[in-house]
């Protein structure tokens, strides 16, 4: 089997090197799923599956229905949390359903069923994977993924990685998670911002053994990008992520989400702004409400005292500080003594109780982050293994 597995997937890198891409102008990115024809050519009649959502489009047309319309013999779609047209809610529960443009079914990996089952796999030989990351351990499409190779390593399934790059892939930052802190928001003992692309997290993934077994691998480069490059999202990759400043904010600011602080879910700048009723400085304010994506926000109703951190998520490349501890710190000594800060989320978020005790303790920035070098330095050079672009050092 691993024999056949080296074969086919050096067949279809050489494919991605002699056969022509979607055409894109001058030095433009162009995602793996925009170059179509290795992938094409690869799968020919074969039964296969995609794991994908509203973010998996080629040219202004969906993956899935460009397929469809060129009768490739696709089974079924696997969704990820948000679901497949990307509008449900964060930790929202979902249930498989039928894709109501194709008549596919939709089998959610997102709920109680977050790998793919055998009876889901049965006739399957490849599953394309497709999905727009943003670069954080906790957000949970590398879950997803993981869960989804060691399904195919279980039955025998090739797995295809149409690449897309990673608008957070020009740093690495951020607590190293720590054994006994794994969870659907953090499989992995990588930092919150790893600096990988989805199909290099797939290759650190198998290739660190971190899955029960192996999985066949092969994978569509992005073309012309580097971990240098500010690559601007063109579909907003989930409901609370409108925009690129709340993207670079993000590894940031979600670490709110397991404290009594809003992170302007309910608004429409979610993840660009942070506040609390009892916060006592910055002349900025919001009353979180319900709306699509947030359909009972925290604090919902209350008006919220804070910040509005637009400027540094516009500015981000500029800004030496890329992930912030900043703002968390000021929250939390302004609320200090004014009830319960953290939730039984933070240390889940985080990947370790050391930052939060630290935080409690007085530690200064500048302390916290150094008690992560000796893990970082440690996780860069597994990092360096699984590159397939160009670094940002």
């Amino acid at each position: 089997m691993r024999k056949y597995q080296i074969v086919s997937t050096i067949v279809l890198l050489l494919l991605c090197n002699l056969l022509p891409a979607q055409p894109a102008p001058d030095d433009a990115v162009v995602p793996g799923a925009a170059q179509k024809w290795p992938y094409l050519s690869f799968i020919g009649n074969k039964p296969f599956a995609v794991v994908a959502n509203h973010t998996s489009m080629v040219n202004g047309t969906h993956l899935v229905d460009t397929l469809i319309s060129m009768d490739y013999n696709l089974k079924k779609i696997f969704s990820p949390e948000h679901g497949f047209r990307g509008d449900a809610e964060a930790g929202a529960y979902l249930y498989n359903s039928t894709d109501t443009v194709t008549g596919l079914p939709v089998i959610s990996l997102y709920g109680a069923n977050k790998k793919p089952k055998p009876k889901d796999l049965n006739g399957i030989e490849i599953i394309l994977f497709d999905i727009q990351d943003v670069g954080a351990r906790f957000y949970t499409y590398i879950s997803t993924l993981t869960l989804v190779m060691e399904a195919c390593a279980e039955n025998d399934i090739q797995l295809v990685i149409l690449d897309r790059p990673n608008p957070n892939g020009f740093y690495v930052a951020g607590p190293v998670l720590q054994p006994g802190f794994e969870s659907f928001v953090g499989m992995h003992h990588v930092p919150i911002v790893h600096g990988m692309t989805i199909a290099e997290y797939a290759n650190m993934v198998n290739g660190e053994g971190w899955i029960n077994g192996y999985c066949d691998l092969t994978w569509i480069k992005c073309k012309n990008y580097t971990h240098k490059t500010r690559y601007q999202l063109p579909i907003q990759p989930s409901p609370n992520l409108k925009s690129m400043e709340a993207v670079y904010l993000y590894p940031s600011l979600c670490l709110f989400e397991g404290t009594v602080v809003s992170v302007g879910r309910g608004t429409d700048t979610p993840f660009e702004i942070y506040g609390h009723p009892d916060i006592n400085y910055g002349s900025y304010s919001f009353t979180p409400a319900p709306n699509q994506g947030s359909s009972n926000p925290k604090l919902n109703g209350q008006v919220c005292y804070g910040q509005n951190l637009h400027y540094y998520g516009k500015n981000f490349h500029e800004m030496p500080m890329k992930f912030n501890l900043y703002w968390l710190l000021e929250a939390y000594k302004a609320l200090k003594g004014k009830g319960r800060f953290f939730n039984a989320y933070f240390d889940k978020l985080a990947g370790t109780d050391k930052l939060r005790k630290q935080i409690e303790a007085g530690k200064d920035i500048e302390e916290i982050m150094q008690s992560w070098e000796k893990d970082l330095e440690a996780f860069k050079k597994i990092r360096k293994k699984y590159l397939l672009y160009p670094d940002f050092e």
